[in-house]
């Protein structure tokens, strides 16, 4: 991740009372041959316009039914407006994909019992649970604790949620990504399809192909910055010959389901 370096006094950073930072993107899968990705993982992002500081938050993971059991911290990190954030979870058996390079790997993750805890990374159920940001290491009681930054109850047995439903279950090859709204208390979550839809990643003549008409695309750098859109809001191949070589995640919309999909330019 790009480092962010400020002059004291020209940028406010927001307080984490006003921190507009959102569990952006879930992943995790089930122990299957077909699992695509080799973690699980999540996706944050900062939807204000300020820049956020996320010092001394932690993410927490609790089962479908119960308190919540474990967490793990971040490090010290601060995010722009737009900007993203991918967190490697817990290994997924036999998935088959490297995920783009993450900005932080877990590998430390506590027991709120005060039990000792192996794992690397958090793993999370493929059918329900909930996963809370919070602003310190303070076990996370529900979605509307003081210490909340965002919470995600997912699958039909989450006894605690945001909005007025809880998120679906992941499955093999779909995610769980947040809806875009202006109202974050109304998000909705929605099945994303996870799997591939550019006919050839490693895109060798300067243009993507993509397998149908795609809508809203945006190329992002391992920054996660964008660094190009289709100039038409349906297309169904995208020139990057400009980019530099390297990896990039292109990201669109087909039939109303958001996709994404790491590609390399050599």
């Amino acid at each position: 991740m790009k480092k962010i370096f400020t002059i004291a006094g020209l940028i406010m950073m927001a307080a984490f009372t006003n921190a507009q930072i959102i569990i952006s993107e879930i992943y995790g899968g089930t122990e299957n041959a077909s699992t695509l990705p080799k973690n699980s993982y999540i996706i944050l992002r900062n939807t204000g316009t300020n820049f956020v500081s996320l010092t001394g938050a932690s993410i927490q993971y609790a089962p479908a039914v119960g308190a919540f059991t474990q967490y793990h911290t971040l490090p010290d990190l601060t995010l722009g407006p737009d900007q993203t954030y991918l967190i490697q979870e817990a290994a997924i058996a036999n998935g088959v994909v490297d995920l783009p390079t993450p900005d932080f790997i877990a590998t430390v993750v506590n027991n709120f019992d005060g039990t000792p805890n192996s794992l690397s990374g958090i793993q999370f159920s493929g059918t329900s649970g909930k996963i809370a940001l919070a602003g310190n290491i303070v076990q996370v009681t529900g979605p509307t604790a003081p210490n909340v930054l965002d919470f995600i109850g997912y699958g039909p047995n989450a006894d605690q949620y945001k909005g007025n439903k809880p998120a679906p279950s992941p499955t093999i090859t779909t995610i769980i990504r947040r809806a875009e709204s202006t109202d974050q208390l109304a998000d909705l979550l929605e099945g994303a399809v996870l799997s591939g839809f550019v006919q050839n990643p490693f895109v060798k003549d300067g243009r993507i192909i993509f397998g149908t008409d795609v809508q809203n695309i945006k190329v992002f750098d391992s920054y996660r910055q964008i660094v190009k859109k289709s100039p038409t809001k349906f297309a169904s191949f995208l020139d990057i010959e400009e980019l530099p070589k390297g990896t990039y995640i292109v990201t669109g919309t087909i039939n109303n389901v958001p996709i994404s999909q790491k590609i390399v330019k050599d």
